[in-house]
């Protein structure tokens, strides 16, 4: 799967069904000697609202914790 496809998916929590985001949102941390994902940095909608806010929150998704990638949403676990 190249990385453009991914682009516009929802991530859903497995365990609660919690939406955490779109993945166009998110930015991906990348171990910079093998080229492997680590995390997904996914912005914490409680953060949005913050308007003059320069800080953002994000939840850090382990790669290790997606379980399906599928047409419309990606589905994690923790």
């Amino acid at each position: 799967m190249k990385l453009s496809q991914l682009g516009g998916k929802e991530i859903v929590n497995l365990n609660d069904g919690t939406r955490l985001g779109i993945i166009a949102d998110s930015d991906l941390v990348i171990d910079e000697k093998t080229g492997k994902i680590i995390s997904l940095l996914v912005p914490d909608k409680k953060s949005q609202f913050k308007l003059f806010s320069t800080d953002r929150m994000d939840i850090e998704i382990p790669w290790d914790s997606i379980r399906k990638i599928g047409d419309d949403m990606i589905i994690i676990e923790i």
